[in-house]
């Protein structure tokens, strides 16, 4: 009876991250949609066909290669989870881990005595138990290397000759364009997260 209660409420919290998720995802394609759309009547209206070419090109396809690289961390974030698949020491502090990586300035009392040889070979172990393993790096591989993607950068890069051989490449318009997807992206998400500090308040 109790476990099916602690089922029960696993499935709905699951319920309710996916929910959110897919609000989230909405409200930044919308988002994504409308500056679009904005600026492609700001080009129209005071710039000529290099502006308008350059800043879609450029905004497209810096937009594709954001989502891509979303949709394929995502998938190796739930490859890892469904694995059990932990890459991280969580027993150090990430402050720790920055100021201290070899453990130099530990709080435990080492012994004097202890061997140099000793420590190498301690050494040696803890690397060994973090390495990774073939399967983990794969997984991890073919995450990063997904086609989603290599197909969003390729067709980045197939935008920019495009531009380049037609003339059409406007370099400013075209790297302010590349950046505003990920601007957007962080303001949706600092936005989101207000909005769930101010309710949980």
């Amino acid at each position: 009876m109790i476990q099916n209660t602690h089922i029960k409420e696993i499935n709905k919290q699951n319920m309710m991250q996916k929910m959110m998720m897919s609000n989230r995802n909405k409200k930044i394609l919308t988002v994504l949609v409308s500056v679009d759309i904005l600026l492609l009547v700001i080009a129209i209206i005071f710039f000529d066909i290099k502006v308008l070419y350059s800043t879609q090109i450029g905004y497209i396809t810096a937009t594709l290669v954001m989502v891509a690289s979303i949709i394929s961390y995502r998938r190796m974030v739930n490859a890892r989870v469904k694995h059990n698949i932990v890459t991280m020491d969580d027993s150090k502090d990430t402050i720790d881990k920055l100021e201290d990586p070899y453990d130099l300035y530990s709080e435990e009392v080492v012994e004097e005595e202890e061997s140099l040889a000793q420590t190498v070979k301690e050494e040696k172990k803890k690397l060994k138990e973090n390495r990774r393993t073939v399967y983990q790096t794969i997984k991890d591989t073919k995450a990063a290397l997904s086609i989603y993607r290599l197909s969003a950068y390729a067709l980045l890069i197939i935008g920019f000759l495009y531009l380049n051989r037609q003339q059409l490449l406007d370099i400013p318009s075209y790297i302010i364009a590349l950046g505003i997807p990920s601007v957007i992206l962080v303001w949706v998400l600092i936005r989101e997260k207000e909005q769930e500090n101010h309710s949980q308040d």
